[in-house]
């Protein structure tokens, strides 16, 4: 059985990021470039994966963990060099590597896939992965004998006129013979402008050795693109974008404007569900079947259930049953657990708390640090006061009772099954079950008196 060990260059600093953030952790779709070579190595089942790192080195392992041992480029001498560093991991051992770099994040594993199995087939001691480019200018020309084969790299600036006319490009990355690679390594030289150990001169040797060197060229350009700037940045985040929309779309998502949609890489859809324009989904989160997401929506490593509507809302770490509606305008801040049929209306927020099946927030509420059981009303303006300065405290709501407009819930405090509390009142005591709660000031009416005070 062939093994199979692949390298992840990311020891760059990435200086035309001009960013504080290390560059192979900038985010793609909500996951760091890094993060998505990563995944697509893992699906190839690879026997180790060792990861060049550099600038940042702490931050990427934190990022990767134990899913990848890790090599220090300390000088940042070339991407030879930066191979060359994974030696003491996988040198002298049989079987295929594969180089790919940490910021090409649009890479997908079937594609590196193909090329192993390209590499297998023609008994090659290396394989690059090429494409075609429209407009090649800044990338190596893949430059291919009469029968095919690979003759030669050029670089744009050694390239002749005709050479410069050839569209397919090296995209940096490879597949080598594992311990052909290693060997090679140790002749290269860094005899350049530069002053620095180049990959591609590896298969240069290979070839004067009289070693086979074949390539592979991929049908998308897009996805072999390397970002550098943010300039890339944006349009890697743009065709990951598109990508993850469609995929949605093929598995039976209803997108109104999917180049206006943003869905995290790691989001899951049901079927039958609408996402209109202008929504931003983030993290896990997972909505369920014929859910409607309209415009202006943010969902945040949430899960949604099955038939629920959200409109020009947010929704933070949590979670809502099946049949529920959201919004508009409304915020339902972490950890915070609403069942299903709940509806929580325009203007209400919600923090922390749970809602029980069939209950109602209808408008301008706060409900915060509270335990509300089932067919609840609470009417317009409540508030659960759960903060005294230093703690926070709990409301109780218990099933079936109904709280009145404009009232305060002055927490820790519970309000019984099947009971009242009416509109304006502050609550500060504990009410019974299938009670009535009135607090407020007794109504009076001094006659004429507007008339003294208009006088004045």
């Amino acid at each position: 059985m062939t093994h199979t060990y692949a390298v992840i260059l990311a020891a760059g600093q990435g200086t035309r990021m001009k960013s504080k953030l290390y560059k192979v952790l900038h985010p793609v779709c909500g996951m760091p470039m890094v993060e998505h070579v990563t995944r697509n190595i893992e699906r190839l089942n690879a026997d180790k994966i060792v990861t060049v790192v550099g600038h940042g080195a702490e931050a990427v392992k934190e990022q990767l963990g134990d899913r990848s041992e890790y090599a220090l480029q300390e000088e940042q001498l070339g991407t030879a060099h930066a191979v060359q560093q994974a030696a003491s991991l996988i040198e002298g051992k049989p079987g295929t590597t594969v180089v790919v770099c940490g910021d090409t994040p649009l890479i997908e594993a079937e594609t590196m896939k193909s090329l192993i199995e390209h590499h297998t087939e023609t008994k090659a001691k290396a394989t690059i992965l090429t494409a075609i480019a429209d407009n090649p200018a800044g990338y190596g020309r893949i430059i291919r004998n009469k029968a095919g084969g690979v003759e030669k790299i050029v670089e744009q600036k050694d390239a002749s006129p005709e050479e410069q006319q050839v569209k397919e490009i090296n995209t940096g990355t490879y597949c080598f013979d594992n311990e052909a690679l290693f060997a090679t390594l140790k002749l290269v030289s860094n005899d350049n402008s530069q002053g620095e150990y180049y990959l591609p001169d590896v298969v240069e040797i290979l070839q004067q050795q009289g070693e086979t060197v074949a390539a592979y060229a991929t049908s998308s350009f897009e996805e072999t693109l390397g970002v550098n700037d943010r300039v890339a940045l944006s349009e890697a985040e743009r065709i990951m974008r598109a990508r993850i929309a469609e995929k949605h779309m093929r598995n039976g998502v209803s997108f109104i404007d999917p180049a206006t949609a943003y869905i995290s890489a790691e989001a899951e859809i049901g079927a039958d569900t609408v996402i209109q324009p202008n929504v931003t989904i983030e993290g896990t989160t997972k909505i369920g079947e014929d859910c409607v997401i309209s415009s202006n929506s943010q969902i945040v490593n949430s899960v949604i259930g099955d038939r629920t509507v959200i409109r020009s809302s947010a929704v933070y770490d949590s979670t809502i049953g099946n049949d529920t509606a959201i919004g508009p305008f409304a915020h339902i801040r972490p950890e915070s657990e609403l069942g299903d049929d709940v509806k929580i209306g325009n203007f209400v927020e919600v923090k922390k708390s749970a809602l029980g099946k069939g209950s109602k927030v209808s408008h301008l509420s706060y409900i915060g640090d509270a335990h509300v059981g089932t067919d609840v009303n609470i009417g317009c303006g409540t508030i659960t006061v759960n903060y005294d300065g230093k703690n926070k405290h709990v409301t109780t709501i218990e099933d079936d009772s109904f709280i009145g407009c404009n009232s305060n819930l002055i927490a820790p405090v519970t309000i019984g099954k099947g009971s009242y509390v009416a509109a304006g009142s502050t609550i500060s005591k504990d009410v019974p079950s299938d009670s009535l709660a009135i607090a407020r000031a007794r109504q009076e009416n001094k006659e004429g008196y507007a008339n003294k005070l208009n006088r004045k």
